[in-house]
């Protein structure tokens, strides 16, 4: 149900000011007429009380019902109408208060065309008012059901983004595990705890959208354990922070499918060691990550960007920051770089 046009204080206030302008207009022309004061301030009373009451059924009316196109002829019609009928209840209730004033009398029976258009015009304009309030309040109502709709529909898309581990890093874990039970099972009870520790994070970490820095490179090296039992010696990171920069916020899980990606194209298609580097950097307003990891450009095709660590990665900053800037990649002298910008903003923009 709409908001009543009078639930607003300041409607109400300014409704109220600009009514008793017009009485105080309405008595003082009776008044310049040479009708005694009293005599003015009763009719002005009379009929302006009772204008204010037609008025507000044209409100409420339109309160229930908002004419579709091609209908305001019925509004003019119902603004007629009660205009007609308060002239003549207010006619009757002023010939029952001043029937023995002839000169008053003949003077209320010659105004009643006037009286009529200006009553018409005031409840006409008060039926305007009102389309014009309640088609706002529709529209700010729709706007509002939208954005709600558009947030949790965003929501979701964050939420299942956030929830999506790639599966080839699980079931590779699961299956290094098992190749290690029976040759080195002491490193296989070390990669399940490794694991268990990860993905017991990850759930907590699904309940934030942003956390610190710090937080993301710890739990970032919880992967980086599990992937150098995987694939031992091979495997060298180096990661890197200027001072200042721990404390700064990223979406949760950023770094993760960014260094899986990293370790996907730097050490699957080759056979010797690997350095993969992650660093930190403050700038003005924006932290920087960049994520470095050697490839082979006769076997992979680097600035087209692949797998859901990037594609994700970009959709998810979009949702939170709306902007499609904030992530890059490069190859140059078989070094592939990821570069991603987060904004960083104040405590209550963050999200927005």
């Amino acid at each position: 149900m709409d908001v009543p046009l009078f639930s607003s204080k300041r409607v109400v206030i300014t409704l109220a000011i600009a009514w008793l302008i017009w009485m105080g207009m309405h008595a003082a022309t009776l008044y310049v007429i040479g009708f005694k004061w009293q005599t003015a301030a009763m009719d002005a009373a009379v009929s302006n009380v009772l204008l204010f009451l037609a008025s507000t059924v044209v409100s409420n009316t339109l309160r229930f019902y908002q004419p579709g196109k091609g209908r305001y002829a019925n509004v003019v019609a119902w603004c007629l109408l009660l205009s007609g009928l308060w002239v003549f209840v207010s006619r009757w209730a002023l010939l029952y208060l001043f029937s023995s004033n002839q000169v008053y009398v003949d003077l209320l029976d010659k105004s009643l065309i006037i009286r009529g258009c200006l009553g018409f015009l005031l409840i006409s304009g008060t039926g305007l008012v009102s389309m014009l309030w309640y088609t706002l309040h529709d529209q700010k109502e729709n706007e509002r059901r939208k954005a709600d709709a558009e947030k949790l529909a965003r929501e979701a898309e964050l939420f299942n983004l956030r929830q999506q581990l790639q599966p080839h890093f699980l079931f590779n874990s699961l299956n290094s595990i098992s190749a290690l039970v029976g040759r080195r099972p002491e490193e296989a009870r070390t990669m399940i705890h490794q694991l268990s520790d990860f993905l017991r994070g990850t759930l907590r970490k699904s309940e934030n959208e942003f956390v610190s820095l710090d937080d993301e490179l710890q739990h970032l090296q919880l992967y980086l354990d599990i992937e150098k039992v995987r694939f031992g010696h091979r495997l060298n990171t180096e990661v890197s922070k200027e001072d200042g920069c721990g404390n700064l916020v990223l979406p949760a899980m950023i770094l993760q499918p960014l260094v899986e990606n990293a370790i996907k194209f730097g050490l699957y298609d080759t056979t010797g060691q690997v350095t993969i580097s992650i660093t930190a950097s403050c700038m003005p307003n924006y932290l920087v990550l960049r994520i470095r990891n050697p490839y082979d450009i006769n076997t992979v095709r680097p600035k087209s960007g692949t797998g859901f660590g990037l594609t994700g990665i970009k959709r998810r900053l979009y949702l939170l920051f709306a902007r499609t800037d904030l992530l890059e990649t490069s190859g140059e002298n078989d070094i592939f770089t990821t570069t991603v910008k987060i904004p960083q903003y104040d405590k209550g923009d963050i999200n927005r």
